[in-house]
């Protein structure tokens, strides 16, 4: 009889959602060897390979869809027993998954998440950060964090405090030196640092006031795809940088920048938590639902 365990049936549906077993590495936390050693190992068991694998690319066989096709399914069956089962522990133990936006989770780390963990020493946090949307079902977190408006509606979201804003901020030293844009157009003789995006394109700084709508295609001689990164070229006096508020709200009442075009960077969707539907979560995953709602009641 053919045995395997979780762990690699884990491991072929990672890859076929990743299309890379270096993706798949990275997303399930484990080595590219391991990995590869474990789907190797499966289709030894099996007599048949899953995957047809060059040096640039990996697709799934006609065997490989089929197995993939019936296994998925009965692996989330497996899955939902075992949330079942853990669902009767009465202190919270085990790993949560989150995945986040980096500014998101920069603005919850402290406050909730490391507050989670000191009050439930049994419990791990996973917190995974990225630009781009996931389906946080298929991809196998508990948890997302992203801007109430971006949540998809099948999810039950927590507001996790008030409206989010933008901040364009520059140092007084490039202020005095280049002058203060008064409206976005003038940003188009500024340096900027500009804001690259998962898909390799450039981010339009989006303004509104009194019902216009403007995007610029700002100008610089740096491109960043971290806010944490551009922070530090504005301080620099390399330029303009565009933030969401929180990433440099400490920057504005220290008075090391000085926030400019403020009247067209209005209120924003509220930072959410969400998570589907579960008949029966873990101790640990109602114990995170409960703080997140403090948390969040308090913030408003």
């Amino acid at each position: 009889m053919i045995r395997h365990n979780l762990v690699e049936l884990d491991c072929i549906l990672a890859v076929a959602r990743c299309g890379s077993f270096r993706g798949a590495a990275l997303d399930l936390d484990m080595s590219t060897t391991a990995l590869s050693n474990a789907v190797a190992k499966l289709e030894r068991q099996l007599g048949v390979r899953l995957f047809n694998r060059t040096t640039r690319s990996v697709s799934l066989t006609q065997a490989g869809r089929g197995f993939v096709e019936q296994v998925s399914p009965a692996l989330q069956d497996i899955r939902e027993a075992m949330d079942i089962a853990s669902s009767q522990q009465v202190t919270p133990s085990g790993t949560l998954r989150i995945n986040a936006f980096a500014t998101a989770a920069r603005e919850v780390l402290a406050p909730l998440v490391l507050r989670f963990l000191r009050e439930h020493p049994q419990v791990h946090v996973d917190l995974v950060t990225e630009g781009r949307m996931v389906d946080i079902v298929a991809d196998g977190f508990d948890f997302g964090l992203r801007n109430a408006n971006l949540v998809p509606s099948d999810m039950i979201a927590i507001p996790l405090g008030p409206p989010q804003r933008h901040a364009v901020v520059a140092t007084p030293g490039y202020l005095r030196a280049y002058g203060t844009p008064l409206v976005p157009a003038d940003l188009l003789g500024h340096a900027c640092i500009r804001v690259r995006l998962p898909n390799g394109s450039f981010y339009r700084w989006h303004f509104e006031s009194q019902g216009e709508t403007v995007q610029i295609d700002v100008t610089g001689r740096i491109a960043l795809d971290e806010a944490s990164l551009a922070r530090i070229a504005v301080l620099e006096d390399v330029g303009l940088g565009f933030f969401m508020e929180s990433d440099v709200r400490e920057d504005i009442a220290e008075q090391r920048v000085i926030r400019v075009l403020e009247d067209w960077t209005p209120p924003l969707a509220p930072l959410s938590l969400y998570y589907p539907n579960r008949r029966n979560p873990s101790a640990a995953f109602k114990a995170f639902v409960d703080l997140a709602r403090d948390f969040g009641r308090r913030r408003r």
